[in-house]
């Protein structure tokens, strides 16, 4: 709690009893300090929008909202990068909630991946969406691929990683995240039994073959 000392009331401030010019000094350093604390996270998620709706980050286009899962054995890949950022929905979304339409994503990028028994399932209310490939000797390729989760598990090897990166200065898979956020990067990532909820997916190309599309009562 501020001290009498550091508060000028407002009869102080009165033509009649102006304030010092220590006291004015103090004020304005009071205020610059509490500027400061407010503009960084302001900036992050407004610099975050900005960027995503540029496409400067993996997703290019506006969310429907729906999250959907997507599952693989084995999960090979070159050149990885990962950090947060802003999904957007677009406008008057039925899908919005309560969430102003955007949601806090990780974005993972990898140059090139290699995925085993690929399966992506969106709950449509009743009944799975469900897409299966890469069950046979084939596996599912994709290169440029960043995927947007909310959650993620699996058992995951890496090699040269580097934790900690400002997100704009990242190199390994070719996208770049917003100035003066966390991330990481590391020449190659392994993760066995891949499990993620994503709100978007893109790719350069997409390899699926023995692709499968069906519906089901069950997801991944």
């Amino acid at each position: 709690m501020a001290s009498s000392s550091d508060v000028t009331s407002s009869a102080d401030r009165t033509p009649g009893n102006p304030v010092s010019g220590s006291e004015e000094r103090r004020g304005r350093v009071r205020m610059r300090r509490a500027a400061v604390m407010a503009v960084p996270a302001t900036l992050v998620a407004a610099g975050l929008a900005v960027l995503t709706a540029q496409g400067a980050l993996g997703v290019q286009f506006a969310i429907s909202g729906m999250p959907f899962t997507v599952t693989a054995t084995d999960l090979t890949g070159t050149g990885f990068e990962q950090f947060g950022s802003l999904d957007n929905m677009a406008e008057g979304s039925p899908n919005a909630g309560d969430t102003g339409g955007q949601v806090l994503v990780v974005t993972s990028a990898i140059k090139n991946a290699t995925l085993t028994k690929l399966c992506q399932s969106v709950d449509l209310g009743g009944t799975n969406l469900k897409i299966q490939a890469g069950s046979g000797s084939q596996k599912v390729q994709a290169t440029d691929l960043t995927t947007d989760s909310t959650e993620l598990s699996g058992n995951a090897s890496f090699d040269n990683i580097e934790i900690g990166n400002d997100a704009s200065t990242l190199t390994k898979a070719g996208v770049k995240g917003p100035i003066g956020v966390f991330s990481q990067q590391a020449d190659t990532v392994h993760i066995a039994n891949l499990r993620q909820v994503n709100y978007a997916t893109t790719a350069g190309v997409f390899k699926l073959p023995g692709l499968k599309l069906s519906f089901s009562s069950s997801g991944c």
